[in-house]
Protein backbone atom coordinates (compact mmCIF):
# COMPACT_ATOMS: atom_id res chain seq x y z
CA UNK A 1 0.00 0.00 0.00
CA UNK A 2 2.89 2.36 0.74
CA UNK A 3 4.27 1.48 -2.70
CA UNK A 4 7.94 2.18 -2.15
CA UNK A 5 10.44 -0.60 -2.77
CA UNK A 6 12.70 -1.37 0.13
CA UNK A 7 10.56 0.35 2.77
CA UNK A 8 7.90 -1.02 5.09
CA UNK A 9 5.39 0.72 7.33
CA UNK A 10 5.79 0.56 11.09
CA UNK A 11 2.94 2.79 12.21
CA UNK A 12 0.06 4.86 10.84
CA UNK A 13 -1.73 7.40 12.98
CA UNK A 14 -3.98 10.41 12.58
CA UNK A 15 -2.17 13.58 13.62
CA UNK A 16 -3.42 17.15 13.74
CA UNK A 17 -5.05 17.59 10.30
CA UNK A 18 -2.60 15.16 8.73
CA UNK A 19 -1.73 11.50 8.39
CA UNK A 20 1.58 10.43 10.00
CA UNK A 21 3.25 7.30 8.62
CA UNK A 22 6.38 5.87 10.24
CA UNK A 23 8.57 3.75 7.95
CA UNK A 24 11.97 2.13 7.83
CA UNK A 25 14.04 0.26 5.27
CA UNK A 26 14.40 -3.49 5.23
CA UNK A 27 18.16 -3.35 4.74
CA UNK A 28 20.11 -4.88 7.62
CA UNK A 29 23.51 -5.38 6.00
CA UNK A 30 25.76 -3.04 4.07
CA UNK A 31 29.42 -2.48 3.46
CA UNK A 32 31.62 0.55 3.91
CA UNK A 33 31.91 2.44 0.64
CA UNK A 34 35.58 3.14 1.39
CA UNK A 35 37.09 -0.08 2.64
CA UNK A 36 34.29 -2.57 2.01
CA UNK A 37 34.15 -3.93 5.54
CA UNK A 38 30.69 -5.00 6.73
CA UNK A 39 29.24 -2.09 8.71
CA UNK A 40 27.48 -2.24 12.04
CA UNK A 41 24.34 -0.38 13.10
CA UNK A 42 24.77 2.85 15.00
CA UNK A 43 21.16 3.66 15.78
CA UNK A 44 18.45 5.45 13.81
CA UNK A 45 17.56 9.09 13.25
CA UNK A 46 13.99 10.20 12.43
CA UNK A 47 13.74 12.14 9.16
CA UNK A 48 10.50 13.95 8.32
CA UNK A 49 9.27 14.62 4.79
CA UNK A 50 5.90 15.56 3.29
CA UNK A 51 4.41 12.97 0.96
CA UNK A 52 1.57 13.10 -1.59
CA UNK A 53 -1.88 13.49 0.05
CA UNK A 54 -3.82 10.34 0.93
CA UNK A 55 -7.46 9.88 2.00
CA UNK A 56 -8.01 13.61 1.66
CA UNK A 57 -5.29 14.43 4.21
CA UNK A 58 -1.74 15.73 4.00
CA UNK A 59 0.79 12.98 4.69
CA UNK A 60 3.92 13.27 6.83
CA UNK A 61 6.50 10.51 6.46
CA UNK A 62 8.75 9.79 9.43
CA UNK A 63 11.63 7.70 8.17
CA UNK A 64 13.68 6.02 10.87
CA UNK A 65 16.89 6.45 8.99
CA UNK A 66 19.60 3.97 9.86
CA UNK A 67 23.07 5.19 10.84
CA UNK A 68 25.95 2.90 9.93
CA UNK A 69 29.43 2.69 11.47
CA UNK A 70 32.52 1.20 9.88
CA UNK A 71 34.16 -1.40 12.13
CA UNK A 72 37.62 -0.85 10.60
CA UNK A 73 39.64 1.41 12.89
CA UNK A 74 41.94 2.71 10.14
CA UNK A 75 39.06 3.56 7.72
CA UNK A 76 38.72 7.31 7.04
CA UNK A 77 34.94 7.00 7.17
CA UNK A 78 33.46 6.72 10.63
CA UNK A 79 29.66 6.86 10.27
CA UNK A 80 27.19 7.54 7.48
CA UNK A 81 23.47 7.47 6.83
CA UNK A 82 21.56 5.15 4.56
CA UNK A 83 19.91 6.54 1.43
CA UNK A 84 16.69 5.89 -0.46
CA UNK A 85 15.23 7.24 -3.70
CA UNK A 86 11.98 8.23 -1.99
CA UNK A 87 13.59 10.82 0.29
CA UNK A 88 16.77 12.49 -0.90
CA UNK A 89 19.40 13.81 1.48
CA UNK A 90 18.18 16.89 3.39
CA UNK A 91 14.89 16.84 1.46
CA UNK A 92 11.65 17.93 3.12
CA UNK A 93 9.51 16.52 0.30
CA UNK A 94 9.44 12.98 -0.99
CA UNK A 95 10.16 12.37 -4.67
CA UNK A 96 6.58 11.11 -4.94
CA UNK A 97 5.22 14.40 -3.59
CA UNK A 98 7.34 16.38 -6.04
CA UNK A 99 6.16 14.24 -8.95
CA UNK A 100 2.54 14.55 -7.77
CA UNK A 101 2.76 18.35 -7.56
CA UNK A 102 4.48 18.64 -10.93
CA UNK A 103 1.84 16.46 -12.60
CA UNK A 104 -0.90 18.55 -10.99
CA UNK A 105 0.60 21.76 -12.35
CA UNK A 106 0.81 20.20 -15.80
CA UNK A 107 -2.72 18.76 -15.99
CA UNK A 108 -5.05 20.15 -13.32
CA UNK A 109 -5.03 23.95 -13.84
CA UNK A 110 -3.95 24.65 -10.28
CA UNK A 111 -1.38 26.81 -8.51
CA UNK A 112 1.74 26.22 -6.47
CA UNK A 113 0.13 27.84 -3.42
CA UNK A 114 -2.85 25.46 -3.59
CA UNK A 115 -0.59 22.42 -3.84
CA UNK A 116 1.57 23.71 -1.00
CA UNK A 117 -1.56 23.94 1.14
CA UNK A 118 -2.45 20.31 0.35
CA UNK A 119 1.07 19.23 1.32
CA UNK A 120 1.21 21.59 4.32
CA UNK A 121 4.54 23.09 3.27
CA UNK A 122 5.64 26.60 2.35
CA UNK A 123 5.28 27.92 -1.21
CA UNK A 124 9.03 28.37 -1.58
CA UNK A 125 9.71 24.87 -0.25
CA UNK A 126 7.46 23.29 -2.86
CA UNK A 127 8.51 25.46 -5.77
CA UNK A 128 12.24 24.85 -5.17
CA UNK A 129 11.61 21.12 -5.54
CA UNK A 130 9.13 21.41 -8.42
CA UNK A 131 11.43 23.78 -10.28
CA UNK A 132 14.15 21.13 -10.45
CA UNK A 133 11.70 18.47 -11.62
CA UNK A 134 10.11 20.82 -14.17
CA UNK A 135 13.49 21.76 -15.58
CA UNK A 136 14.37 18.08 -15.91
CA UNK A 137 11.14 17.34 -17.79
CA UNK A 138 11.31 20.33 -20.13
CA UNK A 139 14.96 19.78 -21.07
CA UNK A 140 14.92 16.03 -21.63
CA UNK A 141 16.85 14.81 -24.71
CA UNK A 142 14.80 14.28 -27.83
CA UNK A 143 12.02 16.60 -26.74
CA UNK A 144 12.20 18.54 -30.02
CA UNK A 145 12.40 15.49 -32.26
CA UNK A 146 9.71 14.66 -34.80
CA UNK A 147 8.62 18.25 -35.47
CA UNK A 148 7.54 18.67 -39.09
CA UNK A 149 5.19 21.65 -38.81
CA UNK A 150 6.24 24.65 -36.75
CA UNK A 151 4.00 27.46 -35.56
CA UNK A 152 4.95 30.80 -34.06
CA UNK A 153 3.01 33.54 -32.31
CA UNK A 154 3.52 36.32 -29.79
CA UNK A 155 2.05 36.52 -26.30
CA UNK A 156 1.90 39.23 -23.65
CA UNK A 157 3.06 37.85 -20.33
CA UNK A 158 3.43 41.12 -18.40
CA UNK A 159 0.57 43.48 -19.31
CA UNK A 160 2.13 46.38 -17.45
CA UNK A 161 3.08 49.82 -18.67
CA UNK A 162 6.16 49.72 -16.49
CA UNK A 163 7.60 46.80 -18.44
CA UNK A 164 7.09 47.78 -22.04
CA UNK A 165 10.50 46.48 -23.14
CA UNK A 166 9.99 42.87 -22.01
CA UNK A 167 6.22 42.44 -21.87
CA UNK A 168 6.01 40.19 -24.96
CA UNK A 169 7.36 36.75 -25.75
CA UNK A 170 7.62 34.67 -28.91
CA UNK A 171 6.24 31.14 -28.59
CA UNK A 172 7.23 28.22 -30.83
CA UNK A 173 4.66 25.43 -31.15
CA UNK A 174 4.75 21.95 -32.66
CA UNK A 175 1.80 21.64 -35.08
CA UNK A 176 2.66 18.19 -36.45
CA UNK A 177 -0.33 15.90 -37.03
CA UNK A 178 -0.32 12.21 -36.11
CA UNK A 179 -1.02 9.29 -38.42
CA UNK A 180 -4.76 9.81 -37.96
CA UNK A 181 -4.57 13.46 -38.98
CA UNK A 182 -5.17 14.75 -35.45
CA UNK A 183 -3.30 17.76 -34.18
CA UNK A 184 -1.67 17.50 -30.75
CA UNK A 185 -0.17 20.97 -30.39
CA UNK A 186 2.60 21.35 -27.83
CA UNK A 187 4.71 24.26 -26.76
CA UNK A 188 8.36 23.82 -27.69
CA UNK A 189 9.86 26.94 -26.17
CA UNK A 190 9.43 30.66 -25.58
CA UNK A 191 11.93 33.49 -25.89
CA UNK A 192 11.65 37.11 -24.74
CA UNK A 193 10.64 39.70 -27.31
CA UNK A 194 8.27 39.94 -30.24
CA UNK A 195 10.50 40.25 -33.28
CA UNK A 196 11.96 38.34 -36.16
CA UNK A 197 15.33 38.58 -34.43
CA UNK A 198 14.00 36.68 -31.40
CA UNK A 199 12.52 33.95 -33.59
CA UNK A 200 15.61 33.69 -35.79
CA UNK A 201 17.87 33.55 -32.74
CA UNK A 202 15.94 30.58 -31.36
CA UNK A 203 16.11 28.78 -34.70
CA UNK A 204 19.86 29.34 -34.89
CA UNK A 205 20.29 27.57 -31.55
CA UNK A 206 18.60 24.38 -32.75
CA UNK A 207 20.36 21.32 -34.15
CA UNK A 208 20.72 20.92 -37.93
CA UNK A 209 18.51 17.81 -37.75
CA UNK A 210 15.67 19.86 -36.29
CA UNK A 211 15.95 22.54 -38.99
CA UNK A 212 16.10 19.95 -41.77
CA UNK A 213 12.97 18.21 -40.49
CA UNK A 214 10.71 21.30 -40.67
CA UNK A 215 8.47 21.03 -43.74
CA UNK A 216 5.87 23.74 -43.01
CA UNK A 217 6.01 26.91 -40.93
CA UNK A 218 2.73 28.61 -39.99
CA UNK A 219 2.71 32.28 -39.05
CA UNK A 220 0.53 35.35 -38.59
CA UNK A 221 0.88 38.27 -41.03
CA UNK A 222 3.96 39.71 -39.31
CA UNK A 223 6.90 40.43 -41.59
CA UNK A 224 9.50 39.86 -38.85
CA UNK A 225 8.54 36.20 -38.45
CA UNK A 226 8.34 35.78 -42.22
CA UNK A 227 11.90 37.07 -42.61
CA UNK A 228 13.11 34.69 -39.91
CA UNK A 229 11.51 31.73 -41.72
CA UNK A 230 13.01 32.87 -45.02
CA UNK A 231 16.51 33.13 -43.55
CA UNK A 232 16.62 30.21 -41.08
CA UNK A 233 14.16 27.70 -42.62
CA UNK A 234 14.96 27.95 -46.34
CA UNK A 235 13.48 24.53 -47.17
CA UNK A 236 10.22 25.01 -45.23
CA UNK A 237 6.99 26.22 -46.81
CA UNK A 238 5.67 29.33 -45.03
CA UNK A 239 1.87 29.29 -44.62
CA UNK A 240 -0.15 32.33 -43.57
CA UNK A 241 -2.80 31.53 -40.99
CA UNK A 242 -6.28 31.43 -42.52
CA UNK A 243 -8.00 32.94 -39.50
CA UNK A 244 -5.86 36.08 -39.62
CA UNK A 245 -6.41 36.47 -43.35
CA UNK A 246 -10.20 36.36 -42.86
CA UNK A 247 -9.83 38.68 -39.88
CA UNK A 248 -8.27 41.28 -42.19
CA UNK A 249 -11.43 41.11 -44.31
CA UNK A 250 -13.61 41.55 -41.21
CA UNK A 251 -11.67 44.65 -40.25
CA UNK A 252 -12.15 46.12 -43.71
CA UNK A 253 -15.93 45.69 -43.51
CA UNK A 254 -15.97 47.40 -40.09
CA UNK A 255 -13.83 50.29 -41.33
CA UNK A 256 -16.03 50.87 -44.38
CA UNK A 257 -19.18 50.69 -42.24
CA UNK A 258 -17.86 53.26 -39.77
CA UNK A 259 -16.71 55.60 -42.54
CA UNK A 260 -20.07 55.44 -44.30
CA UNK A 261 -21.80 55.98 -40.95
CA UNK A 262 -19.83 59.17 -40.42
CA UNK A 263 -20.44 60.32 -44.01
CA UNK A 264 -24.21 59.84 -43.92
CA UNK A 265 -25.03 60.85 -40.33
CA UNK A 266 -22.02 62.91 -39.29
CA UNK A 267 -21.44 60.87 -36.13
CA UNK A 268 -20.61 57.40 -34.90
CA UNK A 269 -23.25 54.72 -34.91
CA UNK A 270 -26.07 54.56 -32.36
CA UNK A 271 -28.07 51.49 -31.43
CA UNK A 272 -31.01 52.41 -33.68
CA UNK A 273 -28.95 53.30 -36.77
CA UNK A 274 -29.42 50.88 -39.70
CA UNK A 275 -25.73 50.02 -40.21
CA UNK A 276 -24.97 49.83 -36.51
CA UNK A 277 -27.83 47.37 -35.94
CA UNK A 278 -26.39 44.92 -38.49
CA UNK A 279 -22.72 45.25 -37.54
CA UNK A 280 -22.72 41.71 -36.13
CA UNK A 281 -24.43 40.21 -39.17
CA UNK A 282 -21.82 41.81 -41.44
CA UNK A 283 -19.13 39.67 -39.77
CA UNK A 284 -21.00 36.41 -40.33
CA UNK A 285 -20.55 34.13 -43.28
CA UNK A 286 -23.55 34.32 -45.56
CA UNK A 287 -23.86 30.52 -45.52
CA UNK A 288 -24.55 30.72 -41.77
CA UNK A 289 -27.31 33.34 -41.99
CA UNK A 290 -30.95 32.34 -41.65
CA UNK A 291 -33.65 33.75 -43.90
CA UNK A 292 -34.68 36.16 -41.16
CA UNK A 293 -31.11 37.37 -40.76
CA UNK A 294 -30.77 37.81 -44.53
CA UNK A 295 -33.88 39.99 -44.47
CA UNK A 296 -32.50 42.12 -41.60
CA UNK A 297 -29.16 42.47 -43.39
CA UNK A 298 -30.76 43.56 -46.69
CA UNK A 299 -33.01 46.06 -44.89
CA UNK A 300 -30.08 47.57 -42.99
CA UNK A 301 -27.94 47.94 -46.09
CA UNK A 302 -30.78 49.46 -48.10
CA UNK A 303 -31.51 52.03 -45.38
CA UNK A 304 -27.98 52.94 -44.31
CA UNK A 305 -25.76 52.35 -47.36
CA UNK A 306 -26.85 54.72 -50.14
CA UNK A 307 -23.43 54.57 -51.83
CA UNK A 308 -23.34 50.75 -51.81
CA UNK A 309 -19.80 50.81 -50.44
CA UNK A 310 -20.62 48.67 -47.39
CA UNK A 311 -22.45 46.22 -49.65
CA UNK A 312 -19.46 45.88 -51.97
CA UNK A 313 -17.04 45.54 -49.05
CA UNK A 314 -19.25 42.85 -47.53
CA UNK A 315 -19.36 40.99 -50.86
CA UNK A 316 -15.55 41.14 -51.08
CA UNK A 317 -15.32 39.79 -47.55
CA UNK A 318 -17.62 36.90 -48.41
CA UNK A 319 -15.55 36.12 -51.47
CA UNK A 320 -12.40 36.01 -49.32
CA UNK A 321 -14.11 33.68 -46.85
CA UNK A 322 -15.34 31.38 -49.61
CA UNK A 323 -11.76 30.56 -50.58
CA UNK A 324 -11.18 28.89 -47.23
CA UNK A 325 -14.70 27.46 -46.99
CA UNK A 326 -14.30 25.56 -50.23
CA UNK A 327 -14.07 21.79 -49.83
CA UNK A 328 -11.91 21.39 -52.93
CA UNK A 329 -8.39 22.87 -52.38
CA UNK A 330 -7.97 23.55 -56.11
CA UNK A 331 -11.22 25.51 -56.21
CA UNK A 332 -10.25 27.38 -53.05
CA UNK A 333 -6.89 28.31 -54.53
CA UNK A 334 -8.57 29.57 -57.69
CA UNK A 335 -10.86 31.82 -55.64
CA UNK A 336 -7.91 33.07 -53.60
CA UNK A 337 -5.99 33.95 -56.77
CA UNK A 338 -8.99 35.91 -58.07
CA UNK A 339 -9.23 37.79 -54.78
CA UNK A 340 -5.55 38.66 -54.75
CA UNK A 341 -5.62 39.83 -58.40
CA UNK A 342 -8.86 41.85 -58.23
CA UNK A 343 -8.94 43.51 -54.80
CA UNK A 344 -6.06 45.99 -55.40
CA UNK A 345 -8.06 47.68 -58.18
CA UNK A 346 -11.26 48.09 -56.14
CA UNK A 347 -12.43 51.74 -55.96
CA UNK A 348 -13.14 51.37 -52.23
CA UNK A 349 -9.86 52.41 -50.56
CA UNK A 350 -10.10 49.99 -47.66
CA UNK A 351 -10.63 47.01 -49.98
CA UNK A 352 -7.81 48.17 -52.23
CA UNK A 353 -5.48 48.39 -49.24
CA UNK A 354 -6.50 44.85 -48.25
CA UNK A 355 -5.75 43.71 -51.79
CA UNK A 356 -2.24 45.15 -51.63
CA UNK A 357 -1.67 43.38 -48.33
CA UNK A 358 -2.87 40.08 -49.73
CA UNK A 359 -0.72 40.54 -52.81
CA UNK A 360 2.35 41.07 -50.61
CA UNK A 361 1.60 37.74 -48.88
CA UNK A 362 0.51 35.92 -52.05
CA UNK A 363 2.93 33.00 -51.78
CA UNK A 364 2.18 32.33 -48.11
CA UNK A 365 -1.60 32.58 -48.64
CA UNK A 366 -1.69 30.18 -51.58
CA UNK A 367 0.54 27.72 -49.70
CA UNK A 368 -2.45 26.98 -47.46
CA UNK A 369 -4.19 25.12 -50.28
CA UNK A 370 -1.12 22.99 -51.07
CA UNK A 371 -0.39 21.90 -47.49
CA UNK A 372 -3.76 20.38 -46.52
CA UNK A 373 -4.78 23.40 -44.51
CA UNK A 374 -1.79 24.09 -42.30
CA UNK A 375 -2.73 26.91 -39.92
CA UNK A 376 -1.80 28.50 -36.62
CA UNK A 377 -4.97 27.26 -34.93
CA UNK A 378 -3.00 24.94 -32.65
CA UNK A 379 -0.77 27.84 -31.67
CA UNK A 380 -3.81 29.88 -30.65
CA UNK A 381 -5.01 26.92 -28.55
CA UNK A 382 -1.64 26.88 -26.77
CA UNK A 383 -2.03 30.62 -26.21
CA UNK A 384 -5.30 29.93 -24.39
CA UNK A 385 -3.54 27.49 -22.06
CA UNK A 386 -0.76 30.00 -21.44
CA UNK A 387 -3.22 32.79 -20.68
CA UNK A 388 -5.26 30.55 -18.37
CA UNK A 389 -2.10 29.66 -16.46
CA UNK A 390 -1.24 33.33 -16.07
CA UNK A 391 -4.75 34.19 -14.87
CA UNK A 392 -4.88 31.34 -12.36
CA UNK A 393 -1.53 32.44 -10.92
CA UNK A 394 -2.68 36.10 -10.88
CA UNK A 395 0.30 37.03 -13.04
CA UNK A 396 4.03 36.37 -12.92
CA UNK A 397 6.99 38.55 -12.03
CA UNK A 398 9.76 36.03 -12.66
CA UNK A 399 10.26 35.11 -16.32
CA UNK A 400 12.11 31.87 -15.53
CA UNK A 401 9.27 30.61 -13.34
CA UNK A 402 6.72 31.69 -15.95
CA UNK A 403 8.54 29.82 -18.71
CA UNK A 404 8.73 26.60 -16.70
CA UNK A 405 5.06 26.78 -15.75
CA UNK A 406 3.76 27.23 -19.28
CA UNK A 407 6.13 24.59 -20.68
CA UNK A 408 4.65 22.16 -18.17
CA UNK A 409 1.04 23.09 -18.93
CA UNK A 410 1.39 23.06 -22.73
CA UNK A 411 3.75 20.11 -23.19
CA UNK A 412 1.15 18.15 -25.18
CA UNK A 413 0.74 15.40 -22.57
CA UNK A 414 -2.90 16.21 -21.83
CA UNK A 415 -5.29 13.57 -23.14
CA UNK A 416 -6.86 14.24 -26.52
CA UNK A 417 -10.59 14.92 -26.25
CA UNK A 418 -12.56 13.35 -29.12
CA UNK A 419 -15.86 14.99 -28.25
CA UNK A 420 -16.78 18.32 -26.65
CA UNK A 421 -17.83 18.50 -23.05
CA UNK A 422 -21.33 19.58 -21.98
CA UNK A 423 -20.36 22.52 -19.78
Amino acid sequence: MFNSDGMHVLDVRRGHRKLVITVETASDTTGCRSCGVVATGHGRRPVRAADAPCFGLPVLIIWLKRIWRCAEADCPIDTWSETHVLIASRAVLTSRAVSWATDALAHDDTTVSALARHLRVDWHTLWRAVKIEAHSRTSRPGRLSGVRTLGVDEHIWRPSRRAQSDRAITAMVDLTRDEHGRLHARLLDVVPGRSGTAYAGWLQQQLPEFIAGIEHAALDPFRGYANAIRDELPDAVAVLDAFHVVKLGTQVVDEVRRRCQQATLGRRGHKDDPLYKIRGLLRHGQEHLSQRQHTRLDAGLEAGDPSWEVTVAWSCYQQLRSAYASVNPAEGRKIAEQVIDSFPTCPIPEVARLGRTLRAWRQQILAYFATKGVSNGGTEAINLLIEKTRRIAHGFRNYTNYRLRILLVADGSRSYRDRPNHA
